[in-house]
């Protein structure tokens, strides 16, 4: 098993810099390895990711710990039995404002909700925290983010300190330990508890704002996805920043941009609502043209740069104002597609076209007995699919 790593972490979390013996060299995954007699290197572990930073100038790419050690993985090997290690600050007290904010949360959702937490996992840019509930609102998030921020801004103290397992048993932790011996307790003053092996600030003050961002069901829980401190004030700018730049797009105030984008929105579903009837009118005067100019039952078309609805709203049009087929192609960007429709008084049906045309497109489609409808990527094959789709018909009437 071999000596056991010395977490500097525990005793000082601010330590960025420190000096250390290598006790053992080994690979991971490829790439050279070591353990040392100590470190200030959090490992991954307890949701919380492991710490960046260098050795000897060389950077650590990976940590985590197996049977008491921790093992550093390295872009290229060291070249001495001693180091010297720093972290990346900016990444560790980002750590520290989220893990820190996420214990407090937790216990927020324990008092109001009756919630434990069920999973707790730190990502790049947001945290994600699973806690026991059926259901979930805007004013539960909303009451659960009062009280945890009221907590910040009291400043209250956050320590550390190891129980032996005879003690454990006395001291109120929000849930029980998931290993014995001697455990480590966090601890916000008069307020939460909490078996925990990771890096936090002395103070509540030190984890800034917190900010519920959303949620979802999982299973029979709710997962939420939160932010802290700096996080939250780069959200925070960014959003203000896109607000300014609506309100100055919109020309009204901040405060009215939601009520402007509301008014835009309702303009632009009844405008929407015209142009469709103005295009049904077009595409009905197109439809009566195209069976005037038609020689016979069979009407063979191929169109670019019309949406689908158009050319399927026109094929149905044709085959409901007359005994017509309407074998209808059309090119729009990168794929084609193929409506195929018959009146119903004729009695064919047009899936026995599906395995004529799609084989020659490259398509997959289908439909109901009127009309079908096959979506295909090689467009150098419309015309020929078309044609053998007419023959096809052809010999049917």
């Amino acid at each position: 098993m071999g000596e056991k790593t010395k977490h500097l972490y525990f005793d000082n979390p601010y330590q960025v810099r420190f000096e250390a013996n290598v006790v053992k060299n080994l690979s991971h995954e490829g790439n050279p390895a070591i353990v040392l007699d100590k470190t200030c290197f959090y490992p991954e572990g307890g949701g919380q990711p492991a710490d960046k930073g260098t050795l000897d100038g060389i950077p650590v790419i990976y940590v985590f710990e197996k049977d008491d050690q921790v093992i550093h993985v390295l872009e290229k090997d060291v070249s001495s039995d001693a180091v010297k290690g720093e972290i990346d600050w900016n990444t560790r007290f980002d750590h520290m404002q989220q893990h820190a904010g996420q214990h407090i949360l937790s216990q927020c959702f324990v008092q109001l909700f009756d919630a434990a937490t069920r999973s707790f996992h730190m990502g790049e840019e947001t945290s994600t925290l699973e806690v026991d509930m059926r259901n979930m609102s805007e004013e539960k998030a909303e009451r659960a983010e009062r009280l945890a921020n009221d907590l910040i801004f009291q400043n209250k103290e956050i320590k550390t300190r190891f129980y032996r397992d005879e003690d454990i048993a006395n001291v109120q932790l929000r849930r029980p330990p998931k290993k014995t011996g001697d455990i480590r307790v966090v601890e916000v003053s008069d307020f939460d508890h909490t078996a925990c092996g990771g890096t936090h600030p002395r103070s509540t003050g030190e984890i800034g704002p917190i900010k519920i961002l959303r949620w979802e069901r999982i299973r029979d829980n709710v997962r939420l996805e939160f932010i802290c401190g700096i996080r939250a004030l780069q959200d925070y700018a960014r959003k203000h920043r896109d607000l300014k730049t609506l309100s100055k797009s919109l020309t009204v105030d901040d405060k009215e941009v939601v009520l402007s984008f509301e008014k835009i929105k309702s303009d632009l579903k009844m405008q929407k609502k015209i142009n469709r009837k103005m295009q049904e009118k077009i595409i009905q005067h197109e439809a009566v043209d195209i069976m005037q100019k038609a020689e016979g039952k069979l009407i063979k078309r191929i169109f670019t740069d019309r949406s689908q609805d158009e050319i399927r709203l026109l094929a149905l049009l044709t085959i409901r104002k007359g005994e017509f087929v309407a074998l209808f192609g059309l090119k729009n960007g990168e794929r084609v597609h193929v409506f195929l429709a018959c009146s119903e008084s004729l009695g064919l049906d047009m899936r026995e076209l599906v395995p004529v045309v799609s084989p020659l497109i490259e398509g997959k489609g289908g439909g109901r007995p009127s009309l079908v409808e096959i979506s295909g990527e090689k467009k150098e094959n419309l015309e020929q699919a078309l044609e053998k789709a007419y023959q096809h018909i052809s010999e049917k009437l």
